[in-house]
């Protein structure tokens, strides 16, 4: 029970899920960069914005069901995001309408999606990092370094 206690205290439940959906949004950017030159293949995306939506409202259920520090985020599935048998996040890309649509049927914008995959690592870097860290705190901790 400890080691449950101390994997969803503070902000580590979030961290993961957005490290998550970062890691699914940047296989999603590779296959749109690999397929830059496919006749007729429609770019596919995440949402950040119904990803951050999601985040949020999981974050404020939990602040009020509990002290905000314990508990796992509980967060509701949408037409992207979803659960799988373990609960974890598995996103689900859905074509965005704002390219512009060349002779050959496709939507391509490399500048777009390099900037895409540019902010996507930032996200993933950074969650990963707080939770290294957080990590590190609590091995001192128990090593009782502190």
């Amino acid at each position: 029970m400890f080691l449950q206690d101390v994997i969803n205290v503070d902000a580590m439940p979030a961290l993961e899920m957005a490290a998550r959906f970062a890691a699914q949004r940047q296989r999603v950017t590779a296959h749109n960069i690999a397929n830059i030159s496919t006749p007729e293949y429609l770019q596919q995306d995440l949402s950040v914005a119904e990803f951050r939506e999601t985040l949020a409202d999981a974050v404020d259920r939990r602040r009020q069901t509990s002290d905000g520090l314990r508990g796992p985020l509980e967060w509701r599935e949408t037409n992207e995001l979803r659960r799988d048998a373990r609960g974890h996040l598995v996103a689900t890309p859905t074509t965005p309408s704002g390219n512009i649509l060349f002779h050959d049927r496709n939507n391509r914008d490399l500048e777009r999606l390099m900037q895409d995959q540019v902010e996507n690592v930032g996200v993933f870097r950074i969650a990963t990092e707080l939770m290294r860290t957080h990590t590190e705190m609590m091995r001192a901790a128990i090593a009782g370094r502190i």
